[in-house]
C-alpha cells in the first residue's frame, strides 16, 4: 500500500487517506492479535518516534492568552485581533493547528511499521531486504516506463506531468529511493553465506538499472545520491567478496571493482550520447527551484530567529511562510517547505525540535560507529546497511524533504531498527535470504 499510495507528501493527496488508514488497521490488528514485539531490538528508534509523536500533540494544547501572546512571533496575529476589537481566545502553540494534526497523523505510518518490524520472525527477517528490493525495482520500472513518454497517471499522488518520478510525486524523492536501492541489492546480493552467481549478477544488474533511472529522472541531487548509494553498495559487500575471492590472485578484486566502475561510466556516456541523461543536462541549467531555495534560504533563517525557541508549529511551513514572505519572492507558485528538513524542524518546534534532532543524530553517529566496528555477522550486515540508508535520507534532506512521505518514513523505520543492532528477531539468524 505504501508502494502504491505512499510517494506524495502532500496532506491534500488522496493517498494519504489510504496509507494511513492501512497503517491504523495494522497497527491495531498487531496490537490485537500480533506477536508481541521486542523492544530491545528497537528501543532507541521507538524513543526517538514516541517524543517525534510527543511534540506535536503538545503543541495542539491550548493555551491562556497571556501565555500565548508570550511566545515569539506572535506579535502580528495579537494586533490583529486586538485591532478587530475581539477579545483573546485560548489558542494552541501552533499558529496552524490543522497542519500540526496532519504531521502527528502522518507519524501513525512509521509507529505501524515499527510495532510489526520489531514483531517478525527469523525467516521473514531473512526476506525483508530482498522484498524492500523488489518494491525498489517495482518503482524503477514505472520510471523508466515513464521516460518513453507513457501516460501513467496515479490518482492516489500529486505527481507532476511530464516528468520521470516512479511512484512518487518529486523526482527527487524518486532518485532517493533509487539510491537507497544499491546499498539493499548489495547487501541481497552478496550477503548471504551461500554463494550463489546468480544473485550477484542479479544485484549488479539492479544498480545500473538503479543508476539509469536516476540519470534519467532529472534529479541533480540524485547524482550525488546514486553516487554515494554506489558507493556504499561496494563498502557493504567489499568484504564478503573479498573472503570469497581470497583463493583467487589478489589482483582480481580491484579488477572487479574497476570493471564495475566502468560498467557504470559506460552507461552514463551511453544515457549521454542517447540525450536521455536529463540529470546531467539539469547541472547545466538555470532551475527555478533551487534559485528559489536560495532565494528564500534568508528569510527561513530570519523566520527562525523570530519563533525560536518555541517554534511556529509542526507542519505549518506554507502558512507561516506566506506572511513573512518578502515581495521580491512572490510568484504564481508557492514554497511548500524550506527545502532543509533540518533547519525547518527547527522553525516547526523551536528548542524541542532541536534537542530531539541532535539526539537522533547522536544516536545515528554512534550506533553507526558501532555497526562499522563490530565483526562482520550477520546483524553487523544489516546494522551497516541501516546506517547507510539512514545516511542517505539524511543528506537528502540538506535539500529537500524526502522523509515527508510516507513510503520513506517507512524505510526509515525499517532503517532505524537494523541500525540499532537487531531486527525483533527472537534469536540470532544468518544474513538476508532470498526474497
Amino acid at each position: 500500500m505504501v508502494e502504491v499510495a505512499g510517494g506524495a507528501s502532500r496532506a491534500d493527496a488522496s493517498g494519504q487517506v489510504i496509507v494511513r488508514a492501512a497503517a491504523w488497521v495494522a497497527l491495531i490488528g498487531g496490537l490485537l492479535f500480533g506477536t508481541r514485539p521486542d523492544l530491545r531490538g528497537g528501543r532507541a528508534v521507538a524513543l526517538i518516534l514516541a517524543a517525534a509523536i510527543a511534540l506535536p500533540l503538545v503543541q495542539l494544547v491550548p493555551l491562556p492568552p497571556a501565555m500565548w501572546t508570550a511566545l515569539p512571533g506572535r506579535d502580528l496575529i495579537t494586533h490583529a485581533a486586538l485591532g478587530a476589537g475581539e477579545p483573546q481566545p485560548w489558542r494552541p502553540w501552533a499558529i496552524a493547528p490543522g497542519a500540526t494534526v496532519n504531521a502527528a497523523s502522518s507519524l501513525v505510518v512509521p509507529a505501524a511499521v515499527l510495532w510489526l518490524m520489531l514483531g517478525l520472525g527469523v525467516e521473514e527477517r531473512r526476506r525483508l531486504p530482498g522484498f524492500l528490493l523488489c518494491l525498489v525495482l517495482a518503482s524503477t520500472l514505472i520510471g523508466l516506463v515513464q521516460v518513453s513518454s507513457f501516460s501513467f497517471d496515479n490518482p492516489l499522488i500529486n505527481e507532476s506531468p511530464h516528468t520521470v518520478s516512479g511512484t512518487f510525486a518529486n523526482r527527487n524523492h524518486f532518485a532517493l529511493l533509487m539510491a537507497l536501492g544499491c546499498p539493499l541489492a548489495s547487501v541481497w546480493a552478496f550477503g548471504a553465506r551461500e554463494v550463489r552467481p546468480w544473485r550477484h549478477v542479479a544485484g549488479l544488474a539492479s544498480m545500473a538499472l538503479f543508476l539509469v533511472a536516476i540519470l534519467v529522472s532529472g534529479s541533480r541531487a540524485g547524482l550525488l545520491l546514486g553516487s554515494l548509494g554506489l558507493g556504499m553498495a561496494l563498502l557493504l559487500s567489499g568484504a564478503t567478496v573479498k573472503k570469497a575471492l581470497g583463493r583467487y590472485p589478489r589482483w582480481l578484486f580491484p579488477a572487479l571493482v574497476a570493471g564495475v566502475l566502468a560498467i557504470v561510466l559506460g552507461l552514463v556516456l551511453l544515457s549521454i550520447a542517447a540525450d536521455r541523461a536529463v540529470s546531467i543536462n539539469r547541472l547545466f541549467e538555470q532551475d527555478p527551484g533551487q534559485d528559489m531555495r536560495s532565494r528564500g534560504l534568508p528569510t527561513v533563517l530570519s523566520m527562525i530567529t523570530d519563533y525560536f525557541p518555541f517554534g511556529s508549529g509542526l507542519g505549518g511551513f506554507d502558512p507561516i511562510f506566506r506572511i513573512h514572505e518578502p515581495f521580491e519572492l512572490l510568484k504564481s507558485t508557492y514554497f511548500n517547505h524550506a527545502h532543509n528538513d533540518f533547519l525547518e524542524i527547527v522553525l516547526d518546534a523551536g528548542l524541542p525540535g532541536l534537542v530531539l534532532l541532535l539526539a537522533a543524530l547522536f544516536w545515528w553517529g554512534w550506533a553507526s560507529v558501532r555497526a562499522w566496528r563490530a565483526s562482520l555477522g550477520p546483524d553487523a550486515m544489516l546494522a551497516r546497511l541501516g546506517s547507510a540508508m539512514l545516511l542517505l535520507v539524511m543528506l537528502a534532506s540538506v535539500f529537500d524533504y524526502p522523509a515527508r512521505t510516507p513510503a520513506i518514513m517507512a524505510l526509515v523505520a525499517i532503517a532505524g531498527v537494523w541500525l540499532s543492532g537487531r531486527s525483533g528477531a527472537r534469536r540470532a539468524s544468518s544474513l538476508p535470504a532470498a526474497a
